[in-house]
């Protein structure tokens, strides 16, 4: 069955048509018209984009878990979850699940087992709205990680796997007093030498198991030909390690150098949308905006916050000055391309119609309608 959209300003990858129309067939984009078609679902001028793809989100850990101490049933929580990314314009999901914690007790290491099970089961029965892939972020210093990976990495639906260290003293944590003070909420225990205690167990932890972790991660993500992903990388040093490991995608980096060594050397850049959206890092790491305005950020990640995708994308047009079309790419085809999705992420015929009708008031998007494969879903 054929679906025209009319009388909308389609984002293409090079351009803006102000007034066209869009033509689908069999959940694929079948043309694109530079006017407006005499009959079609009337869009009155709003801007089409290609739906979001989100490569890194843990949004789902906050509805698994949605008070401190109370687990919610797993399905429920995915389809929630799943709800909100579609209501933010996000069509493609990679739920990112923590494989490892090196803080003990932790909601992810309960469910990691059962929310991946959860998003097979509900994209399998057809109770999701979007399109959800895996991305497995895997604790290099945490004891058990081997043992959690390989009854996953195995699955068709893990797209992408990044090498994560988040022992005190370096990369994000660099500052210990940034540390103290984000864990310290969740540690109400901790004095100083108890503090201290923790932080000399952790690079304990990272010295006896980061690096062989992080080779046999390596190998096993590269013989599957799953894309790699560095965290967290806070200088050049730090860059030609992730080089050295066939690391393509540099996730959040915490320092101008960083990104000026990622993007020296090819890989792309992933910085996270809120921090766009509050105009600066929650943990005292280098702006996006600075990068954008740098032009060294290729692609966005809502992160915690799925609305933040497309504000963010938003903000790098209205104020870090982007044409809109480069300013869609980070949070549409360059992710997609990133991860080896190439049946969508841009509007084009033959692509996936994956799309979502936005308008603006003030400087905040809303996100009007969605449409997942030709189907809408919002």
């Amino acid at each position: 069955m054929k679906q025209v959209l009319n009388h909308a300003r389609i984002v293409l990858a090079d351009r803006v048509i102000e007034n066209g129309a869009l033509e689908i067939e069999n959940g694929l984009i079948a043309a694109i018209h530079e006017q407006p078609l005499p009959e079609g679902e009337d869009l009155a001028g709003a801007l089409l984009l290609p739906g979001l793809v989100e490569i890194h989100t843990d949004n789902l850990e906050k509805h698994l878990m949605p008070r401190n101490g109370v687990l919610w049933p797993t399905l429920p929580a995915v389809i929630t979850h799943d709800a909100q990314c579609v209501a933010a314009g996000i069509t493609t999901v990679l739920d990112a699940l923590s494989v490892g914690d090196l803080e003990g007790d932790s909601v992810r290491l309960d469910t990691l087992h059962s929310a991946f099970a959860a998003i097979n089961q509900g994209m399998d029965e057809g109770a999701l709205r979007a399109e959800h892939f895996f991305h497995l972020r895997c604790e290099l210093a945490y004891p058990g990680l081997l043992a959690e990976l390989e009854p996953l990495i195995a699955h068709p639906a893990v797209k992408l796997v990044s090498v994560m260290d988040h022992t005190p003293g370096q990369r994000q944590y660099r500052d210990l007093e940034q540390y103290k003070k984000y864990y310290g909420k969740k540690k109400v225990g901790w004095n100083e030498d108890t503090f201290l205690a923790a932080v000399e167990e952790r690079k304990a932890k990272q010295a006896e198991f980061a690096s062989r972790h992080k080779q046999a991660v390596v190998e096993m993500a590269k013989a599957r030909g799953i894309a790699l992903a560095s965290h967290d990388d806070t200088d050049a040093a730090h860059i030609d390690e992730a080089l050295r490991d066939g690391v393509a995608i540099s996730e959040f980096p915490t320092t101008l150098e960083a990104a000026q060594a990622a993007r020296a050397h090819g890989l792309q850049t992933v910085m996270g949308a809120p921090n766009v959206v509050r105009g600066g890092s929650h943990s005292g790491n280098v702006a996006a905006l600075e990068l954008a305005r740098a032009g060294l950020l290729d692609i966005l990640s809502s992160d915690y916050v799925p609305t933040s995708l497309l504000h963010g994308a938003w903000l790098l047009h209205s104020q870090a000055g982007w044409g809109l079309p480069r300013a869609v790419a980070t949070v549409s085809l360059n992710p997609a391309r990133s991860v080896g999705l190439n049946d969508r992420g841009d509007i084009a015929v033959g692509q996936r119609a994956d799309l979502v009708a936005m308008t603006v008031r003030g400087d905040v998007p809303l996100v009007r309608k969605v449409w997942n494969g030709g189907l809408r879903v919002f």
